[in-house]
């Protein structure tokens, strides 16, 4: 899953929140330094990763875009699956989604000497343009989708998979709506567990 989803999937957590945001930014086991909570998370983000990586619903969705995308086609998913959590936040949130990436940006800046160098880096950008919220329209969605492919040098061509998103939206919607109502529980009882070891 893209950042939205591993953010809302802490659930409320503010350090199970930032360790499961940054971890893709972590290698290895190269994080016993942070706190014991941001290590949670980071296994936290691992295990909803594996979880969405094996999900029957996700592989269908990235199977729809394999043949034009080839091995981008997951990543592309996770964007096209945060679109459609960003626009339905009405059904998964009671806090307004402006609110909520408002109080993560702010989480963000607090904690800004605890995150990884990458992280760091990004993060301007990530606020000034503000991600989280672009993705709830598909011109935000186009944007993302425009810098990914910019960052594998034009090979992914993961720019034109909007068109893709368009003409495909309602099977993508209704798979996310699915795929996500799982998601969530198995997220939830992974959080328990974590939380009381």
């Amino acid at each position: 899953m893209n950042f939205l989803a591993h953010i809302y999937l802490s659930f409320g957590d503010k350090e199970i929140t930032l360790g499961n945001f940054f971890a893709d930014h972590i290698r290895g086991n190269k994080f016993k330094h942070f706190p014991e909570k941001i290590q949670k998370g980071i296994l936290l983000h691992r295990e909803i990763d594996t979880y969405t990586d094996s999900h029957p619903i996700a592989k269908q969705s990235s199977k729809r875009l394999h043949k034009n995308y080839s091995h981008y086609s997951r990543v592309i998913v996770d964007i096209f699956y945060d679109h459609f959590l960003a626009k339905n936040w009405f059904n998964y949130s009671d806090v307004p989604l402006e609110k909520y990436v408002d109080d993560f940006y702010d989480l963000l800046e607090d904690n800004f000497n605890m995150l990884p160098l990458a992280t760091q880096r990004m993060m301007p950008y990530m606020i000034t343009d503000n991600w989280l919220l672009s993705y709830s329209n598909l011109k935000g969605i186009s944007k993302v989708l425009d810098g990914m492919n910019r960052r594998t040098k034009n090979k992914s061509k993961m720019n034109f998979a909007v068109l893709d998103l368009e003409e495909h939206y309602e099977a993508f919607e209704n798979e996310f709506v699915l795929f996500f109502e799982e998601l969530i529980t198995f997220s939830h009882q992974k959080f328990i567990s974590l939380c009381e070891d």
